[in-house]
């Protein structure tokens, strides 16, 4: 066979490293050594060698507490054995961070893969409450690689002024960032693209904060 669908062939990477094959598609290698991470369930596309895929909830039974009552959280599977295996999710754009012994803030729906190096919970935005909306996000730390999603092309915004984002369009931020909820003075306003217009995430600090062009997915439509 000949055309150009063949170009896009396999990108080859270290064992143990994410690699992006496209822009819209991860690759796992993990190498002969047995070793494993965590993705989001679901997420495989496909795969090559001897690799297990196992549940894994919440990642533990206080995080599925904290999962439960917050709403926030990611449903996760182990991804062990060795082999390559490849990781997407709704052709979303795909981002890979390394963490040096450092700690960021993420909308857990926008994590499709992290290390199992890394140290993760679920957390409060401070002056967060049910009125709006909870706003619990996932904290990593340590070192270690994770791959993050974007509905649409995010911008990075370097936060060196008090910044406000619409708490559907926050991908992640900083972990020295100070995180809080604002409330729209007028409640009239249409300041934001959704359901969340009455409040933002407001940062403050020094850091960087990413946002993606839309508030997610839209809910699948009910059928009649």
């Amino acid at each position: 066979m000949r055309g150009q669908l063949l170009e896009q062939a396999e990108r080859h990477g270290e064992p143990g490293r994410f690699t992006l094959q496209n822009p819209r598609m991860l690759k796992v290698d993990l190498g002969g050594t047995g070793g494993f991470f965590y993705a989001m369930q679901g997420s495989m596309v496909a795969y090559q060698g001897d690799v297990d895929f196992a549940y894994e909830g919440a990642g533990g039974a206080a995080k599925l507490f904290k999962k439960a009552f917050t709403g926030e959280g990611m449903s996760l599977m182990k991804v062990s054995g060795s082999g390559d295996v490849f990781l997407a999710k709704d052709a979303d754009e795909i981002f890979v961070l390394e963490l040096e012994d450092e700690q960021v803030t993420v909308n857990g729906k926008n994590v499709l893969a992290f290390e199992s190096s890394l140290r993760w919970d679920i957390n409060r935005v401070e002056g967060a409450s049910m009125l709006t909306g909870g706003l619990f996000n996932t904290t990593f730390s340590g070192s270690g690689m994770i791959a993050v999603l974007a509905h649409g092309d995010p911008v990075v915004l370097q936060v060196d002024a008090p910044t406000f984002v619409d708490m559907q369009s926050a991908v992640l931020w900083s972990g020295g960032l100070r995180s809080s909820v604002r409330k729209t003075a007028r409640l009239g306003a249409v300041v934001g693209r959704g359901s969340g217009e009455a409040y933002q995430l407001a940062l403050t600090g020094s850091g960087v904060v990413v946002v993606q062009a839309s508030e997610g997915h839209p809910p699948p439509s009910s059928s009649s």
